[in-house]
């Protein structure tokens, strides 16, 4: 089986989506599979092996282009190919490509154009790919922005296509009307051109089936999987002050402000505890983070920032320096892969109680669940973990064993073969 998953770079971060679909294709090819992991807008950037193709398509200069200049679109391919070669994007997010939904509402109507619209070029690239040299058995989109391809496809090569939701609401809603509202239309209206959809919570189903008004019976719950290989931290104290971890983006979304509020509670009670936070900062959120670190400027250094691990072994040595980990999300987490990781070297987690949380704390049984925007109620959480160090343990020991048996890289591709090997078979 060839499987083909089209992936969308983060501009030079890390992306939880594609470092996501980075591991599920690497699951798969492990379970025998062939797997092409194709990059769109920019090449993606993951802390473990890469095993995406060197071509990137719809390249996001070029798309930027297109969609700004007339002129750009009526040149020849042959005078314009060079902006999406790999090198030249990987330059390009070096000065700043923008992924903020605020500023990219028309060039996505574009993008849900397809042929029709001004990235016409890239769109039939890409189909011709897919029907000429790829020639995959199934093909998943990562997201429902590249939606306006899939006619092009299916008229090049009649195989199922599948679509992965895994955040598409999120920049859906950072969209500035009349955009979001010409937007969620559209992607209702493509979605007939997919097989189905695949998502990795019950909840995330039913809010994208009432969201984009779409078909329940289309959709397809698959586990989220991490790779365990390197994570092997155990349940224990660090040895150090108590330290409360957060390990996500730094931006409002994923709520660093809100940990840092009810830190400061729990610093008040407890003025030995710490602080720590890692992840990704981009430019966009530079000014959002200096407002929490002066907000934070009363904790002396029982706050620090990290940075964003470079690769996975500093990112597992973070993990495991932490006694609980908390990512208190403004928005309705459709997944929290930060869970997955902390669990699996031995570090509980407190988190809010929505989204994709109560179905990931019911799983593995590594966490305690609390009243969202609540800082007291996620103090007290704190330190009812700090006061009880056996139940720590005990959740953080349940939770490791849970993920390592169900949120390991083999289920996950296993569940995914048998997906498209019933997908496959309805289609013929």
């Amino acid at each position: 089986m060839h499987i083909a998953i089209v992936t969308a770079g983060g501009a030079g971060m890390f992306c939880g989506s594609c470092m996501h679909d980075n591991t599920w294709a690497r699951s798969l090819i492990d379970e025998g599979a062939d797997v092409s992991l194709v990059p769109t807008y920019t090449p993606i950037r993951v802390d473990e092996q890469d095993v995406s193709t060197s071509e990137v398509y719809f390249g996001g200069v070029g798309v930027y282009l297109a969609h700004r200049s007339r002129l750009f679109r009526r040149l020849p391919r042959i005078l314009t190919r060079w902006v999406d070669r790999p090198w030249a994007l990987r330059l390009a997010t070096r000065f700043g490509v923008s992924t903020d939904a605020r500023q990219l509402g028309a060039m996505t109507l574009d993008m849900l154009q397809g042929e029709n619209g001004p990235h016409r070029t890239h769109v039939l690239e890409l189909a011709d790919a897919f029907g000429s040299s790829l020639k995959p058995d199934v093909i998943c989109f990562s997201n429902a922005l590249l939606a306006g391809t899939a006619r092009a496809i299916r008229q090049k090569i009649d195989i199922p296509l599948m679509c992965v939701l895994q955040g598409d609401d999120v920049f859906l809603e950072d969209l500035v009307e009349p955009y979001r509202s010409q937007a969620i239309e559209a992607i209702h209206d493509l979605a007939a051109d997919f097989d189905g959809f695949i998502v990795h919570s019950d909840y995330y189903r039913d809010h994208m089936v009432r969201y984009l008004g779409l078909d329940a019976r289309k959709f397809h719950t698959l586990p989220l999987g991490i790779d365990l290989a390197e994570h092997d931290g155990q349940p224990e104290t660090t040895g150090e002050p108590f330290t409360v971890g957060y390990f996500a983006r730094i931006c409002p979304e994923k709520g660093l402000d809100r940990l840092v509020d009810a830190f400061r509670i729990l610093h008040a009670r407890r003025p030995e505890v710490r602080l720590k936070a890692g992840g990704y900062l981009g430019q966009r959120d530079r000014e959002y983070f200096d407002q929490v670190r002066t907000a934070a400027a009363d904790l002396g250094d029982a706050f620090s920032y990290i940075g964003s691990p470079p690769d996975t072994a500093s990112k597992i040595k973070f993990l495991k320096s932490l006694d609980v980990l908390s990512v208190p999300t403004l928005y309705r987490e459709p997944k929290g892969l930060y869970v997955l990781e902390a669990l699996a070297n031995g570090v509980p987690v407190v988190q809010p109680d929505h989204g994709a949380f109560p179905e990931m704390i019911a799983a593995t049984g590594g966490g305690v669940l609390v009243e969202p925007g609540q800082p007291e109620a996620l103090a007290d959480a704190l330190e009812a973990l700090i006061e009880d160090s056996s139940r720590r343990i005990e959740l953080a020991t349940t939770g490791r064993n849970r993920v390592h048996e169900l949120f390991g890289p083999e289920r996950m591709a296993q569940r995914s073969l048998e997906l498209f090997t019933r997908m496959i078979d309805a289609h013929r």
